[in-house]
């Protein structure tokens, strides 16, 4: 995320919060967002420099006018007349990274060789809320290459318990305490 995309994602949640719309504001981004990245070809007809600006604009009207709130539109329209539209999903992601911390909300990602129950990712969640104090949005990942176990990746911090991650593990430790000529290396 560029520079740019924090300071502006960040006024946009501080105007949200302050009308108390973040949540509408964080729902219609992300749908805004998803659609822009369906349609890179509108994306880059708003960016075009040989469209002049009010037409751009008026094109930003005529797609979401009356489907999102004024003051996300109108934030579209700045990014737009300064050419930097480009930067909104990664506005949405600082938009996002605040509503989480002001809500006590942590994003965890986790990758197992097969996809969990319903009763097993209640259970992670829960004791994920348990020892983070926090509301946990879970993001599976089914990555075969792991073989078992699971990896767990919640604010900042990697819990790996998979198969893959303990055999890398020893064949690093195997490797400082054995001198291993390297075309010998598995």
């Amino acid at each position: 995320m560029t520079q740019t995309a924090r300071i502006y994602g960040d006024s946009l949640y501080e105007l949200a919060a302050e009308e108390s719309l973040s949540e509408t504001i964080l729902e219609e981004g992300n749908a805004v967002r998803q659609l822009l990245k369906d349609n890179p070809d509108y994306l880059r007809l708003l960016a075009e420099p040989s469209v002049p600006k009010q037409e751009r604009l008026g094109l930003l009207d005529q797609a979401f006018a009356g489907s999102v709130s004024g003051y996300l539109l109108n934030f579209l329209k700045i990014l737009c007349e300064n050419h930097i539209l480009a930067e909104f999903a990664g506005c949405m992601e600082e938009f996002r990274q605040r509503y989480n911390r002001d809500h006590g909300i942590a994003q965890a990602v986790v990758t197992s060789a097969v996809a969990l129950s319903d009763a097993q990712a209640a259970a992670l969640k829960a004791k994920l809320e348990s020892v983070s104090g926090k509301h946990i949005e879970l993001t599976q990942i089914v990555k075969p290459s792991v073989m078992g176990g699971l990896r767990v990746e919640l604010e900042g911090r990697l819990m790996d318990g998979t198969l893959s991650g303990k055999l890398a593990g020893l064949q690093r430790r195997l490797k400082t305490t054995v001198s291993i000529p390297a075309e010998e290396a598995p």
